[in-house]
């Protein structure tokens, strides 16, 4: 992650709160002679954040890797924009990219398959509850057939966490008029919704979240 520690001051539970709302990243263990093994999975975050359960296609190659505990790491992205040096109405400014990004490393095991109907359980009604008033799905509304075909392809895990580093860079590297101005620019130039929080972020006090 970004080493400049000026990014790098938030703490464990504001960053294991980021990584619970988000419930989505890439998966990253080692493979022998080989790239690392990257997969983008769903996840539920347990309520101490100690834990993240997830689960892979059968046929994925990190799948058929993973047989006893491994280490792993699960880097979470929020948002991140480009920002321009004109946007700081500062002189000597030069093009970055602001972001944030939670990393939770541990082992990552196999759980047992009988675990997996629970697990997928979970999980939908983790994201259901937040399309509310939408009548949440649930898989009565499958097949028994259907509902035994797809846990015949997936297989659960769990990561366990022993390390949660996250990296807020808001330009808090910046003086406090300059970064508002970057973040007014980016408000009102940014692409989409994303822009709009990222530069809501920098716009906080101290553009730190164990400030707000």
């Amino acid at each position: 992650m970004h080493p400049n520690p000026a990014f790098r001051g938030t703490a464990e539970d504001k960053n294991l709160a980021f990584a619970k709302e988000r419930g989505f990243g890439m998966l990253a263990i080692s493979a022998p002679d080989d790239a690392p093994m990257v997969s983008h999975v769903p996840y539920l975050l347990s309520e101490d954040g100690k834990t993240a359960d997830l689960h892979l296609v059968r046929s994925n190659p990190m799948a058929r890797a993973v047989k006893t505990a491994t280490p792993a790491r699960l880097a979470v992205n929020g948002p991140d924009s480009y920002v321009s040096p004109d946007w700081y109405n500062a002189d000597d400014q030069v093009p970055t990219w602001n972001y944030v990004a939670v990393h939770l490393t541990g082992q990552l095991s196999p759980l047992p398959q009988d675990d997996l109907p629970d697990l997928l359980d979970r999980l939908s009604a983790h994201f259901e509850a937040n399309l509310l008033p939408k009548p949440p799905w649930t898989r009565a509304k499958m097949s028994g057939d259907g509902f035994e075909r797809m846990l015949r392809m997936i297989v659960p895990y769990r990561l366990t966490i022993d390390d949660v580093q996250g990296t807020w860079k808001l330009g808090q590297n910046k003086p406090n008029d300059v970064r508002q101005a970057a973040a007014d620019q980016m408000a009102a130039y940014g692409f989409g919704s994303e822009a709009r929080e990222l530069a809501a972020l920098m716009q906080s006090p101290f553009a730190d979240p164990d400030t707000e």
